[in-house]
């Protein structure tokens, strides 16, 4: 039986929402065959390590950022994925608010730049990553629909036009905003606080507060969060 020689990787696939725009968190290797390309984040695993573990540290290590909402999206195993050797990559996909982050490019490790490109203004990438890109965007589109992970993406308070401009860019489709918020505000996991934000020149809009709490004791209960589009 002839001995394997496969490689194990990892690649992360995070998300950030600004400025009603969705945006994909990318770095620029300093080496190997797709040096100064744009690329995902990501790297080999050590031995000692999970693959959630590997993942981890590759973002911390490359681009300065730890990420809450992380789960496991696809296995890519194209044999010729990667120039170099046979590599497996267990890609993984993130959800983040940009603003509570700083990127920080460690010198150390072999990505010279990180930066944040609108999903509509990506550069060319390396690898197949845009194959795990695209199959992360599809992912999240569909989720949306059943789990409020949209959340992740927003400050912790928000006004509801947020939440609306969030799913109508990332859908791409055209909301009935009446009907959404009332849908929205039927579960019961989305409170209106006292803090108000300027709306141009109408009156200061509410912020909203996603009760995580509250969510996950509806959760328990056999809650069925569910948007439908047309």
């Amino acid at each position: 039986m002839p001995v394997q020689n496969i490689h194990l990787a990892v690649d992360a696939i995070i998300f950030g929402y600004k400025k009603s725009h969705l945006f994909v968190l990318l770095i620029k290797p300093k080496s190997g065959p797709f040096a100064n390309v744009w690329c995902l984040p990501g790297g080999f695993v050590n031995e000692e390590e999970s693959l959630r573990q590997a993942v981890e540290r590759e973002l911390l290590e490359e681009t300065g950022i730890s990420v809450n909402y992380l789960e496991q999206l696809y296995t890519f195993g194209n044999v010729g994925r990667d120039p170099r050797k046979r590599v497996v990559s267990v890609a993984y996909f993130g959800l983040v608010d940009p603003s509570k982050l700083s990127l920080v490019e460690k010198t150390e490790t072999d990505a010279e730049a990180a930066r944040w490109f609108a999903i509509n203004e990506l550069p060319p990438l390396g690898y197949d990553h845009p194959e795990i890109v695209a199959t992360a965007l599809e992912r999240l589109r569909a989720k949306l629909s059943y789990q409020p992970i949209g959340f992740d993406l927003l400050p912790d308070k928000f006004p509801f036009s947020d939440l609306e401009n969030l799913y109508a860019s990332i859908l791409e489709k055209e909301i009935d905003r009446r009907n959404f918020r009332k849908k929205i505000m039927s579960f019961g996991f989305l409170r209106e606080t006292d803090a108000q934000i300027a709306s141009g020149k109408g009156r200061p809009a509410n912020l909203f507060q996603f009760d995580k709490t509250r969510y996950e004791q509806l959760s328990k209960e056999n809650f069925l969060f569910e948007i439908k589009f047309a």
